[in-house]
């Protein structure tokens, strides 16, 4: 009786095993009939690129941020006044602005001086330059969520096939030893422990299926997609990855250099430098220079007339807004600095993290899954032996089970530890 039962346990992991969906497939069919996505992470990164409507919107403020250079290049309009007699008494007539009546026109344009106009389109050049640190950087963040959620994805998968295997297998089994135990042939100990291991190892999988679906979630919203991602990975050992040959000082200022979010904190600092200079220059007073004409009004007829006029700084010299900007300054300055130790710090622990992980694939992902996948296929054989008991079986599957899962988070851990690398170096390092 018990070789029957193992040997419908094999046939049964067996059959579950050559069920698996094969890598090829361009569309997957899900358990509630919708088709998923097959995507390499190249095309998940180009339908990125195309697709997400946050890149999207920050493009628009990029566009407004260099509209705002036009407008800070621009002159003053110049002002026209224009004055007619409204009711002339002598001659009792209304709006007397012919020959004989009265007329006063007026033309006034504004030149800045200390060289403003050149410093406001200096500091909107760089707040928009500003702007496209912050969309380089808003890119940074969701490409790293994206190939994230992809691998974690991609991993969750494949511990999910290899549960759904057991889970086809132990159903098989319990079901065959139901039978067994209606005929009196195994004690009721041995069958709710089989059952037990059965409810367990379905919590695990449904643990599993609700992690997949929360990255599912956000790999959809990220690729403005309704389908469900199925990731294809042509190599699940993913060679590209590998720790660094540079030295942690070369991979520090390569940080330094390309980090959109240090580059935004020096661009602060500048436009708290450039602010600076303007608000020095708005201490200068701009001058109006205008002419008019007046036709009847003046100490003769047809006057024209030549006028200029500025404000005498006699009380306000913009010393508030001077001392404010220069206050910005070591301000921004300060921030940079802080910022700059921060990266430095972050590139550092992140090479530690890679170091660290990189060590206990290596140590563990070869040997380990071959030991443990024909552990897993000699446990049937070894129990139709008798050399193995009920008890041992079961811990023996769970264990198998258990690393599995652990492997497969490792590999996870592993890619998400590069990708960080990546993300805290501001460029692709990993290609």
């Amino acid at each position: 009786m018990r070789l029957l039962v193992f040997f419908i346990f094999f046939i049964s992991s067996q059959l579950a095993w050559a069920q698996q969906p094969v890598a090829t497939d361009l569309l997957h069919s899900s358990a509630n009939g919708q088709d998923s996505l097959r995507l390499t992470l190249r095309q998940a990164d180009s339908l990125f690129l195309k697709n997400n409507l946050l890149l999207l919107a920050e493009r628009f403020r990029l566009d407004a941020s260099q509209a705002q250079i036009i407008q800070a290049g621009l002159y003053d309009n110049p002002t026209v006044t224009v004055e007619l007699s409204a009711y002339n008494a002598e001659k009792r007539r209304v709006l007397d602005a012919g020959r004989q009546g009265q007329k006063f026109v007026a033309i006034e344009q504004l030149l800045y001086t200390a060289g403003k106009r050149n410093k406001r389109v200096a500091l909107a050049s760089e707040a928009a330059r500003l702007t496209g640190y912050e969309l380089l950087d808003l890119l940074r963040g969701l490409r790293f969520e994206l190939r994230s959620r992809f691998y974690s994805v991609y991993f969750q998968e494949l511990t999910l096939a290899r549960f759904d295997q057991q889970l086809a297998t132990l159903q098989t089994t319990v079901t065959a030893y139901e039978r067994q135990y209606e005929r009196n042939n195994v004690s009721l100990r041995e069958l709710l422990r089989l059952k037990a291991l059965l409810f367990q190892l379905g919590n695990d999988r449904t643990e599993i299926l609700f992690q997949l679906a929360d990255d599912q979630r956000s790999l959809r919203t990220l690729l403005t997609i309704d389908q469900p991602l199925r990731p294809v990975v042509r190599n699940a050992a993913l060679p590209r990855y590998r720790i660094p040959t540079q030295s942690e000082d070369s991979l520090q200022q390569l940080a330094l250099q390309n980090r959109p979010d240090l580059l935004a904190a020096g661009s602060l600092t500048k436009q708290a430098e450039l602010n600076y200079n303007l608000q020095r220059a708005l201490a200068v007073p701009d001058v109006r220079v205008g002419g008019n004409y007046d036709q009847a009004s003046n100490y003769i007829n047809n006057y024209v007339g030549l006028s200029v006029s500025t404000d005498l700084p006699v009380f306000n010299r913009n010393q508030g807004a001077i001392k404010a900007a220069k206050s910005q300054i070591g301000y921004q300055t300060q921030l940079q600095r802080q910022k700059t130790i921060q990266v430095a710090n972050e590139v550092a622990t992140s090479i530690q993290k890679v170091q660290e992980v990189e060590r206990r694939v290596q140590s563990v992902e070869t040997r380990f899954t071959e030991q443990f996948d024909q552990l897993n296929q000699g446990v049937i054989i070894s129990f139709q032996k008798g050399n193995l008991t009920l008890l041992e079986f079961v811990d023996l599957i769970e264990a198998y089970n258990d690393s599995v899962r652990q492997l497969n988070r490792l590999r996870a851990d592993r890619v998400s530890a590069y990708e960080e690398l990546n993300y805290l170096l501001g460029t692709d390092l990993f290609q």
